[in-house]
């Protein structure tokens, strides 16, 4: 390795490790605030967090390595441009390719790792993180009694506290219906104070009452109610015990989740795509066959008969004949008609809804396909535009180059979200969608090639004041000669 190599490096390798790390965090904080009800108050232990946050951490990388490349790159050249260096490298003769080639093999090596990436690894993250996502958002949040209000989150019984003290132990004036039976409020206590307290590494919950009367009604009396069918028990201390399974993590089937796109890879996609391509056809095929049920006839071989004017149409009346014979709540054959009619649009209507949602499916899963490659080669695209942009602009650190970066970037994700949302509707073919966003942005980073190439001052602001006196210049001259007397 050069000289030159070691030293574009150097420069490029701590922005790129401590932007990576940047960009993860902070799509990681996104989640935590987007889910921030769901996630927190359950009670779930560090654990379960912290492998929540290792999936998405993996699941954030196909966006968070484009922008820390294009920042890395911006951050490493205008560094080199802003300390005079990149100008050295070019006064002793070296081009600007030489110059980027050592972080462009670094940028291939990258995507070819992206792609594998996003072809194995993200499928797994993402079906191992939304499904643990999903099992943490339908956990009941931790036992929180309060005052005034039944709390009902306890599989079979509803309480009700007047007062709670701030030890969390003790309550005041309890009701607690017993719903374990299904069989109503039918089993009732109350008691005028409790402790609670949980056993077994929170595992079951204990009630100690104190002072408190059981209402207990008799669950196979008659219409009729009278005193003997209300069993009272009185007692001055009393114990309930409840299990708190309900509040742990119930673990769901990731096989629900795996039939998603996300969490498919090409191959598998591929499969998907060509299933649901022979399906679409099947059902545009079938469709004609499965109306003719709601045709008194259907193309009925007619001959040579209808050509000429003698019409023979006894075999359509007696076709008519036997529909009103099976269907004697009709009385006319236009009432027969309008039925009919009304079965075979809602027929049509229902199929083209079905229909709809197969090409639907199939253009997501030839999306996804595609995004495959996209997201892999916005490595590519993206250093095309942070290098030269960085020679360009010729400043270092986490100024300027993070408005340009973050620009891109918005522009990169606007232009694919937009891309994919006019592929699903049909307006433009998967292909154009998938790939719009990277065929600019790369045509982008090739004007910015040629700029840099030509040392053109395009980012400073001398050249935009010369470039204004020189208007300024010219607006005056006109104006001093359009005022001379002819």
């Amino acid at each position: 390795m050069r000289k030159i190599d070691k030293l574009v490096l150097n420069a490029f390798w701590g922005p790129f490790v401590l932007t990576f790390l940047i960009v993860i965090f902070i799509f990681l904080l996104r989640l935590v605030l987007f889910y921030f009800a769901d996630l927190f108050g359950k009670d779930l232990g560090a654990s379960i967090y912290l492998e929540l946050f290792f999936y998405f951490s993996l699941i954030t990388v196909p966006l968070a390595m484009p922008l820390s490349i294009l920042l890395s790159s911006l951050m490493t050249f205008g560094k080199l441009g802003e300390n005079f260096e990149l100008t050295a490298l070019k006064s002793a003769g070296i081009s600007i390719y030489r110059i980027f080639r050592p972080i462009f093999v670094c940028t291939i090596i990258i995507s070819i790792f992206m792609f594998w990436f996003v072809n194995v690894a993200l499928p797994w993250a993402n079906l191992k993180g939304w499904s643990l996502l999903y099992d943490i958002k339908t956990t009941k949040t931790t036992l929180n009694i309060k005052e005034g209000i039944f709390y009902n989150d306890l599989p079979g019984y509803s309480i009700k506290v007047a007062k709670k003290y701030p030890d969390n132990k003790t309550l005041k004036s309890l009701i607690i219906y017993d719903h374990t039976g299904n069989d109503g409020n039918r089993h009732v206590t109350l008691a005028d104070s409790a402790q609670m307290y949980t056993i077994l590494d929170r595992k079951y919950l204990i009630f100690v009452l104190f002072n408190g009367i059981d209402y207990i009604e008799d669950a196979d009396r008659g219409p009729g109610m009278d005193l003997s069918e209300l069993a009272i028990h009185r007692f001055k201390k009393s114990k309930i015990v409840m299990s708190l399974a309900g509040f742990d993590l119930q673990k769901t089937e990731e096989n629900q989740f795996a039939h998603h796109q996300i969490m498919r890879n090409n191959n598998q996609l591929a499969e998907d795509a060509d299933s649901l391509s022979r399906n679409i056809r099947n059902m545009r095929k079938g469709f004609s066959l499965a109306a003719s049920v709601y045709y008194v006839y259907f193309r009925k071989p007619v001959g040579a008969s209808l050509r000429s004017m003698n019409h023979n149409t006894a075999w359509i009346e007696a076709k008519l004949a036997e529909k009103l014979k099976n269907n004697r709540d009709f009385r006319t054959m236009e009432e027969l008609a309008k039925q009919e009619v009304q079965n075979l649009i809602s027929f049509g209507q229902t199929n083209e809804v079905n229909l709809a949602e197969r090409v639907t499916e199939l253009k997501k899963t030839d999306l996804e396909w595609h995004h495959k490659f996209t997201n892999s080669l916005a490595v590519l695209v993206m250093f095309l535009i942070g290098a030269p942009l960085g020679a360009i602009i010729k400043k270092g650190g986490f100024g300027i180059p993070v408005v340009v970066a973050v620009s891109f970037f918005i522009l990169m994700y606007i232009m694919t979200q937009q891309g994919d949302k006019m592929a699903k509707e049909g307006k433009v073919l998967v292909e154009v969608g998938a790939w719009i966003s990277n065929t600019i942005l790369a045509l982008i980073g090739a004007y910015f090639l040629k700029i840099a190439l030509q040392d053109s001052r395009l980012f400073e602001s001398d050249l935009y004041k010369v470039w204004w006196d020189k208007i300024k210049t010219r607006w005056a001259l006109r104006k001093q000669k359009s005022s001379r007397p002819v």
